[in-house]
């Protein structure tokens, strides 16, 4: 993609595991984050966040008087850290309770700014061609982060494939399936990695820009989609606690919530990406 620069897994997980735990502090915005003088840097999912916010920065942010910078991730993990310690001045690839979850696991300051669009997840087969027609056993692979499973089993759950026990909430995981009727059988990987997973399993449930990204098309091939009615894990523009003010991220926050912006979604994903606005 243009201008884009793209970093990988490998060569920024150190730096985003040591960052780790390590809670230092009070949330205030580090030096770099505060300078509002330069471009606005912006970690982000290659598909679909890294292609709305190129989209922006071709056609709108000029216009608008921003500055915009589009760094891709591959990984869940490293857009969160180098947002905290301001590496980047925001972020745009995930949805509440997976930072709920983040913010709490690692001591982080991430706060949403607006919420952009979903991406349903949704259950698929290379072996398949409807869920009723999995057989006792099937092994279906699941994303191994404690927000992404839960939100597949509660996928699988909403199709009668399994029935969850009461109170499972956002961490659930296989233990906390009530009834297997068909003897499921679970295997967990990395959210990014469940495409790939396809010829190695029955079935599995994969987010939507992993999906989009490997050539699936939600709206089309899923055995299963999430709907978008009342659904929590609609997918946000993030920045550090204390830069929502950041005029920058205001411009930003407005233009991708423009009608220009909700029908480049419309026209480019066909209902495999929903515009939550």
């Amino acid at each position: 993609m243009r201008n884009t620069a793209k970093i990988t897994t490998a060569v920024l997980a150190a730096g985003a595991l040591t960052f780790g735990l390590s809670a230092c502090g009070s949330g205030k915005s580090s030096s770099s984050a505060a300078d509002t003088s330069g471009p606005l840097v912006v970690a982000a999912s290659p598909t679909p966040h890294a292609e709305i916010l190129n989209f922006v920065k071709d056609n709108l942010a000029k216009k608008a008087g921003l500055d915009l910078q589009v760094k891709e991730f591959t990984d869940y993990i490293t857009p969160n850290t180098a947002t905290e310690d301001g590496s980047v001045g925001a972020n745009y690839f995930q949805n509440q309770p997976y930072l709920d979850d983040f913010n709490k696991k690692r001591g982080t300051h991430i706060v949403p700014v607006v919420t952009v669009h979903l991406e349903p997840l949704g259950l698929y087969s290379h072996k398949v061609k409807s869920a009723d027609a999995l057989k006792s056993g099937a092994t279906i692979a699941v994303p191994n982060d404690s927000v992404n499973e839960a939100r597949a089993l509660k996928l699988l759950a909403s199709k009668g494939l399994i029935t969850l026990k009461d109170g499972a909430g956002n961490e659930a995981t296989p233990q906390d399936i009530a009834k297997n009727p068909n003897n499921l059988r679970f295997k967990e990987v990395e959210a990014a990695q469940t495409p790939r997973s396809l010829d190695d399993v029955d079935a599995a449930v994969i987010n939507g820009n992993y999906a989009i990204s490997s050539g699936l098309k939600p709206a089309k091939e899923a055995l299963v989609l999430e709907s978008p009615k009342n659904n929590p894990y609609g997918n946000f523009l993030a920045v550090k606690k204390g830069n929502e003010d950041d005029p920058r991220v205001k411009k930003l926050a407005k233009l991708l919530t423009s009608p220009e912006v909700k029908k480049f979604i419309e026209d480019k994903y066909q209902g495999s990406v929903i515009a939550s606005f």
